[in-house]
């Protein structure tokens, strides 16, 4: 049975959905209800409904603003909108957030039930559609391999894209010439709750179902992973690329109860760069922890100006990979099986310098991207002499880089942790601040943002600026020493906490006596003592000194229940 969340301002008609609805035969379970867009984000973040059924004008964040807010943090949550605005324009806006169902006021409950059936058949098509085997394009694979594996740098770099993209025009990847395309190269492995991998080729089509609403695409397996080749504009990637790759670890998780783990390249700018991108994404993929989903970008985790990673074997694939994402002892224990496994084949000496010729290579390659010591750099030159004594200097040299590795994340996770607290500080008063604005603003991407601010502070970027907002507020009401344009900043948080703290104290907000005509247009000014009137200016001041009083008196318990707690 699916999960929905039902949010409207009107509480007769959201009382009436939830209790009327048989909800049973529609196959949705109600996990929770909002009276406003504010509410109802924070319940899909924290419930991730497989359904948000949602009135298109609400209080605070209209159903419009509530949709692309959600397609940011849960992806696959379908949304069905309730209107009763009959306006082209606002359906328009809804088809670039995947909407599922737009549904016009005034509705039956047989109406509206017939309707909830329809839209968990179309979820029931998507979750069967999502496992299936796609029909491979031969001649699209042919194309595309040799492009990820070798390296085109050498060759004259416009006659060899001017070839490439012909090509790509051929096997039916490109349409035309006339394009601003850039590209982007994932890779994609799938784990069972056992750490077990079981990447199927089939999921290269599950991949294409969700990346076919986002951007031009291509999927196939190699080598136990699904490698996708991404074009579309950079407008486009920075738009979609971060809700798309979230989608598919969601998906993956909801519908097939396994983990994903997704390494996404850099962007670039010609065909002929997808060899790079190909080996950003396989670095990328190395800092996935077993056990659980994640997506990871070599912009996020890597310097701009490191070098890319090169596969020369297996063996140097994993020890890049326990250097970033394993355990000191898991590396030192891996170096020491390759040298003995090396040492009991023919040539065994030589064997042993050239896998640690090719590893150094490698390890020079990811201690560039954290560390500028030149003395580290120095001892790398000393590897040469007897081979024990070459064996035990390069498992030093791994081990060091293994501690800066994990001395850099924890110091880049915190200064971008501050960065972003320091937005919410700033900006907390303005009504548009998102988690892709603030992640846009300090340059990383949203997943990466959310996941670093939920590791290093226990709480989501919502109830973060939630909480900044609150204690604006209350210091606001109570008097305390803020500055004219603080007070202005903190109107949006007064508006927002007056109606959770009157619906906290009271279990019910107060009914308006008259509705102003324009009330809806007046929730952009997120000013809450315009919606209702009762005779003017007198109305006004009543309701005003009655919800500051009241919420003095919240504050006032809010310090007591503190105290009494400490």
């Amino acid at each position: 049975m699916y999960t929905i969340v039902v949010a409207d301002d009107e509480e007769e008609l959201r009382r009436a959905i939830i209790r009327k609805i048989d909800w049973e035969s529609t196959g949705f379970r109600v996990v929770g209800e909002a009276e406003n867009g504010i509410e109802a984000l924070e319940l899909v973040e924290r419930m991730e409904p497989d359904l948000l059924l949602t009135d298109i004008r609400m209080p605070f964040v209209s159903g419009i603003e509530l949709a692309r807010q959600v397609r940011e943090v849960r992806p696959t949550t379908q949304i069905a909108f309730l209107s009763g605005f009959d306006e082209f324009s606002y359906a328009q806006q809804a088809i670039q957030y995947n909407i599922i169902s737009y549904m016009l006021k005034p509705i039956t409950m047989a109406d509206l039930t017939e309707e909830l059936k329809k839209i968990k058949l179309k979820i029931d098509g998507i979750f069967a559609e999502f496992d299936t085997r796609k029909n491979d394009n031969p001649n699209l694979q042919q194309f595309f391999l040799p492009l990820l594996l070798d390296d085109y740098v050498n060759f004259d770099s416009g006659e060899r894209e001017e070839k490439l993209i012909e090509q790509a025009i051929a096997n039916g990847f490109l349409k035309d010439r006339n394009n601003s395309f850039e590209y982007a190269v994932l890779a994609i492995s799938v784990e069972d709750r056992d750490g077990q991998n079981c990447t199927r080729p089939e999921l290269a089509h599950s991949a294409d179902m969700i990346l076919q609403k986002y951007m031009k695409h291509y999927s196939f397996a190699m080598d136990g992973r699904i490698i996708t080749i991404l074009a579309a504009t950079r407008t486009t990637f920075e738009k979609y690329l971060h809700i798309a790759v979230g989608e598919m670890v969601q998906s993956t998780e909801r519908i097939l109860n396994m983990h994903c783990h997704i390494g996404v390249s850099r962007i670039r700018e010609r065909l002929g760069e997808c060899h790079e991108a190909y080996h950003g994404a396989m670095s990328a993929l190395g800092y996935c922890k077993p056990g659980e989903s994640g997506i990871h970008y070599i912009a996020d985790e890597e310097r701009d100006n490191s070098m890319d990673m090169e596969m020369a074997s297996e063996y140097v694939v994993q020890m890049e990979n326990l250097i970033r994402s394993g355990s000191r002892t898991e590396l030192e224990q891996y170096l020491k099986t390759v040298f003995e496994k090396l040492e009991s084949e023919q040539d065994a000496q030589l064997k042993c310098k050239f896998m640690i010729f090719t590893m150094s290579s490698a390890l020079i390659r990811i201690a560039y991207t954290v560390t500028d010591d030149s003395a580290l750099f120095q001892r790398f030159a000393m590897l040469e002499g007897p081979v024990r004594e070459v064996k035990d200097r390069f498992t030093s040299l791994c081990l060091e880089v293994w501690e800066l590795i994990n001395a850099g994340k924890k110091k880049s996770s915190q200064i971008l942790c501050e960065k972003a607290m320091q937005i919410i500080e700033r900006d907390y008063g303005d009504p548009t601040l998102s988690l892709v604005g603030v992640s846009n603003n300090i340059h990383v991407s949203p997943n990466y943002l959310s996941a670093l601010i939920k590791k290093e502070t226990g709480a989501s970027f919502v109830d973060l600026l939630t909480k900044k907002r609150i204690e604006t507020a209350r210091e606001l009401v109570l008097g305390s020493a803020m500055k004219m344009r603080e007070r202005n900043a903190a109107a949006t948080a007064i508006s927002i906490i007056l109606v959770i703290a009157l619906k906290n104290i009271a279990e019910c907000l107060p009914m308006p006596c008259v509705r102003r005509k324009n009330h809806y247009e007046k929730t952009e000014s997120i000013t809450f003592f315009y919606h209702y009137d009762i005779g003017g200016r007198t109305g006004y001041a009543f309701f005003t000194v009655v919800y500051l009083f009241l919420f003095i008196v919240v504050c006032i318990q809010y310090e007591t229940g503190s105290a009494d707690q400490q």
